[in-house]
């Protein structure tokens, strides 16, 4: 698709235009380099299908740094690890998967999911995006996850891939989908919910009763988390999407199809969502629901999903070569050879 001038015009121009803002200190988890090592690792190892350039690109991307930034406190790379896995993992298999079906999105899905939740035990013979989910289940086991703790896991896995599935219908017809549709595909695409799940093990969370997780309160706060970053990652790779037929699920281009709006116009409205977002997580995590004993580790909790929001924006913001003309990786999916 042939950029047109108004875009590259809005494109140059963005450096000067606001950006999201978070009342969150931002911590770095102190594996980080090393876990970037293995990340090479698996990508020499278990993404050989890849092109060379595909590979070289992705490696440039440091998708771990999402996990090492996003959960900071985890105990040692042991507890890192499954996170880092599913965060470069998924991250790579949704851009080598870009422009597959709907259906074909859906088997995909299935096939992970019966390998990380064990109902499928078998080793994939060859190395690939299957093997490395099933290694994610190997590591799981070996840092004693618990067991509850990692269902949640799996089942929010789910719910992310699932969101992928969905919106292939508007990517493979280049369609721009109403805000409704927008924020309930997004919600699951930001592959967040993983993430607040993930949180749980670090410090004393784990011993959280369940009413804790299952609570509408704390559910909403979830959404809010997943809405948070799924919207400043479209803030953030709006000038890629601006360039790429296709890349119709951001928020930008959907609030200016359903309101009419100028691309800048649009991108001030888009703000101005996000912003209302967090002024509301700011508002529930001051108004808790009474937990009783468990008040002072809910609040602090909801501060440690904070923290993630901003770790995930800073690595957002560190990143500057997967969002950017050309560093994007190209779906390079063509047949089932996995």
């Amino acid at each position: 698709m042939k950029t047109s001038s108004t875009n590259d015009e809005f494109i140059a121009g963005l450096q000067h235009l606001p950006k999201p803002q978070y009342p969150f200190p931002d911590f770095i988890h102190p594996d980080m380099q090393k876990l970037r090592e293995e990340y090479y690792d698996w990508i020499d190892k278990e993404y050989a299908f890849h092109s060379a350039e595909a590979k070289e690109k992705h490696k440039k991307h440091h998708l771990t740094d999402i996990a090492a930034r996003g959960c900071p406190f985890l105990k040692d790379i042991a507890e890192l690890r499954p996170l880092a896995n599913y965060t470069a993992n998924g991250a790579m298999m949704d851009d080598y998967f870009d422009r597959c079906s709907y259906d074909e999105m859906y088997q995909i899905t299935n096939r992970i999911i019966a390998l990380l939740s064990g109902e499928d035990t078998q080793e994939p013979k060859e190395n690939g995006i299957f093997h490395l989910f099933w290694v994610l289940r190997q590591d799981a086991i070996k840092c004693e996850i618990p067991e509850k703790i990692y269902a949640r896991f799996v089942k929010s896995i789910r719910y992310v891939f699932m969101g992928y599935s969905e919106e292939k219908v508007y990517y493979r017809e280049n369609l721009v989908p109403p805000l409704a549709v927008y924020l309930l595909s997004r919600e699951a695409t930001s592959g967040v919910q993983p993430y607040c799940d993930y949180v749980v093990l670090q410090k004393e969370y784990r011993n959280l009763p369940d009413e804790v997780f299952d609570h509408p309160h704390i559910k909403r706060i979830y959404s809010l988390c997943s809405l948070l970053i799924g919207i400043h990652n479209d803030i953030i790779s709006l000038p890629k999407e601006l360039r790429r037929e296709g890349d119709t699920m951001n928020i930008v281009k959907v609030v200016q199809k359903e309101n009419n709006l100028s691309l800048i116009d649009a991108y001030h409205k888009a703000m101005e969502i996000h912003d209302e977002y967090l002024k509301e997580f700011l508002i529930l995590q001051e108004h808790l629901p009474p937990f009783g004993e468990y008040q002072r580790e809910v609040y602090n909790y909801i501060q440690d999903l904070g923290v993630m929001i901003a770790g995930v924006y800073a690595w957002h913001t560190n990143d500057t070569s997967r969002y950017v003309n050309g560093g994007y990786v190209e779906g390079e999916f063509s047949g089932w050879n996995q």
